[in-house]
């Protein structure tokens, strides 16, 4: 008889999955255990790596997104399991975890469900694994603060129950989605999940329902898993808060009455209207708050230069129109921060080698523009290059007061060069390091931990395992990478907690994975290292490429009597050189139609691909779309710009 059906819903988080399949798998090794992946239409290769991987594995295909609720159902109504495990993909569960919460199960026959403690990427205890039911009294009290300010109160503390210890077994309203143990002769009770909810609420539902029935949700301690969290939607986006709302409006509709039902959609839609408009003021923040700043402090330099400048000078007041600099001086602003931004100065962390060269090129660019206006609106070029300097110095002394002032992301340099301590045995070790090499990492120090016993040779060596604590000091390491293949997620999940204070951050790599997988909080989403096949999605790349389009479309329109001649298909072409300029399409891409297996990028007018005789040839098209993604360079668009120059109207 099967004693454990584990249920796991992956939408697009390939890297995430394969660690927690490979959990699992060990977990279930001493218990009678089927484990279903119900896929919800993901892009990202998920499928093959599970039916290559993990050919044991139940897999269940869906052709939509069908929401987290419906996905579960399917796999519970052919679940043969007496217990069936709810698992987030981005989990990864102890050795012993399932042996641990199916013999507590077994023994509390009141027990409807379970929930287990839950640690952050980081080894932190996450709060939601325990909560309580969120009534009008109780959601009031979390959506204004007084729950994070006065945790240990019984009032205030409701939400996430945080006036119980997290160390000790406690009665609970809400298990978290990420982790539920439940009796399957509950679910046949009580009825699947909601189908009404697609994403969050539902596990708030599912848990209300268990304890209407006259069982009692549980908070087990006594095992731990990691939850990295935030995977499929960013808990500060307005999604999220749109979606985790509306959830909660479902439930207060279905479970609510009375002045209860009144109150509790009175909050939500207050919810709703507050954090949307604080996640839209946060975003505009975060995107222009810098920008205008710079924008403010050069203008308003620039005016000051030009009465300095005057008053020495002794030029009279007439020779300068304030009219005309008012109209001058925002633009040469402008000019500068757009040119800096296209170089990479509002990058983070800072490099002021990137700010100089954009105030520079924006102050060629100033002049070449300056030159072809007519004589009458010509005033000064000293301005301009007076205004240059200003520029420059507007922009340093900006940067070092953020340096200084430790402000997030401001630095001027990365917060931490990464010093890396890499747990496993020597095979394992030499595999994860030379991933390392291939990936964005660039550390300038990796040291090896050896997890055997007898003597090592490797030249990286700096200790065993139990000399961590040691290695991180004298080493500064400042990130440990666990070796899953040699290495329990029990240990690995103690040690994370043994090593929390420490400040060290914590990654895992996967058995025979091309992925290192980590996570530092919510927003964050998984601080996951890849070998880098997206180097056309890197910011500066982006920025470039945006730029060459810009550039090109101007000059097809400016030299179109030329060019409009000799095109092969002339009926887009101008169509598709403003399509360009304002940023609906690129000129070379994926093509007219988007990969979305690939790093995202604009459509475009061409393509590698137009180079292959056969349109009916898939494999080799995206192979040609996979290589220049990978290999991105922008001398790669000039000259297929240049080959195809009769094919821009196609």
């Amino acid at each position: 008889m099967t004693k454990l059906s584990v249920v796991i819903v992956n939408y697009n988080v390939k890297h995430f999955i394969e660690q927690c399949l490979f959990s699992v798998l060990k977990a279930s090794e001493n218990i009678a255990c089927e484990v279903f992946v119900v896929d919800n239409n993901s892009v990202d290769g998920s499928v093959i790596l599970i039916k290559e991987k993990f050919p044991d594995v139940h897999l269940i295909e869906n052709k939509v997104n069908t929401g987290f609720s419906v996905a579960n159902n399917q796999a519970l109504r052919i679940s043969q399991g007496e217990y069936v495990l709810l698992l987030n993909p981005d989990t990864v569960v102890q050795e012993d975890t399932f042996t641990k919460i199916v013999t507590f199960m077994d023994s509390h026959p009141d027990a409807g469900g379970l929930g287990v403690k839950m640690l952050d990427g980081q080894g932190n205890f996450a709060p939601e694994s325990k909560r309580g039911l969120p009534t009008p009294e109780v959601a009031f009290y979390k959506m204004f603060g007084f729950s994070r300010f006065f945790p240990k109160s019984k009032r205030f503390g409701k939400y996430h129950l945080s006036y119980l210890s997290e160390d000790e077994l406690n009665e609970i309203d809400v298990m978290s989605g990420a982790f539920m143990l439940i009796r399957k002769t509950v679910l046949d009770k009580i009825g699947f999940l909601d189908e009404t909810f697609f994403m969050y609420g539902e596990d708030i539902d599912l848990s209300y329902r268990i304890k209407q029935a006259g069982y009692k949700n549980y908070y087990f301690p006594d095992t731990q898993i990691i939850h990295y969290k935030g995977e499929s939607t960013k808990r500060s986006s307005l999604n999220y808060v749109v979606i985790f709302y509306k959830a909660m409006a479902i439930f207060s509709k279905k479970h609510f009455s009375g002045s209860h039902a009144f109150w509790f959609n009175a909050l939500i839609h207050l919810a709703i209207f507050l954090k949307a408009s604080l996640a839209l003021l946060s975003r505009f923040l975060k995107a222009f708050t810098i920008p205008m700043l710079d924008f403010s402090l050069i203008t308003l330099g620039l005016f000051l230069i030009k009465n300095v400048y005057q008053h020495n000078s002794g030029i009279g007041e007439h020779v300068y129109s304030e009219k005309l600099l008012s109209i001058a001086f925002p633009l040469y602003s402008l000019a500068w921060i757009i040119m800096v931004y296209f170089n990479g100065g509002y990058d983070k962390p800072i490099k002021l080698l990137k700010i100089v060269r954009g105030v520079l090129i924006g102050s060629v660019f100033i002049l070449m523009a300056y030159s072809l206006l007519p004589e009458s609106l010509r005033f000064s070029r000293a301005l301009i290059l007076l205004g240059t300097s200003w520029a420059l110095c507007s922009f340093v002394m900006t940067r070092l007061l953020f340096h200084f002032l430790k402000f997030k992301s401001y630095t001027l340099s990365s917060a931490k060069t990464k010093r890396i301590a890499i747990i496993g045995e020597e095979e394992e070790f030499n595999r994860v390091s030379a991933l390392l090499k291939e990936t964005h990492a660039n550390p300038s120090f990796v040291g090896f931990v050896s997890a055997e016993i007898n003597g090592v040779h490797n030249p990286f060596f700096v200790g065993k395992i139990n000399q961590i604590d040691e290695i991180i000091k004298v080493h500064q390491i400042n990130e440990i990478i666990f070796c899953a293949k040699d290495i329990s997620s029990q240990f690995i999940i103690n040690n994370m907690l043994t090593l929390v204070s420490s400040g060290v951050d914590f990654k895992i790599a996967p058995p025979e994975s091309l992925s290192i997988i980590g996570s530092h909080d919510v927003d964050t989403a998984g601080d996951l290292y890849v070998i880098d096949v997206n180097s056309i999605s890197k910011s500066n790349n982006k920025r470039n490429k945006r730029l060459l389009d810009i550039a090109i479309s101007l000059l097809a329109i400016a030299l179109s009597p030329i060019l409009f001649l000799i095109q092969d298909n002339k009926n887009k072409y101008f169509i598709n050189c403003f399509n360009v300029l304002f940023g609906f399409y690129s000129w070379v891409g994926y093509g007219k139609i988007s990969d979305k297996s690939l790093p995202e990028i604009k459509r475009s007018v061409l393509s590698p691909s137009m180079f292959i005789e056969s349109d009916s040839d898939h494999n080799k098209i995206k192979l040609a779309n996979l290589r220049y993604a990978k290999d991105y360079r922008i001398e790669k668009d000039v000259m297929m710009l240049w080959k195809c120059l009769k094919k821009l109207g196609s």
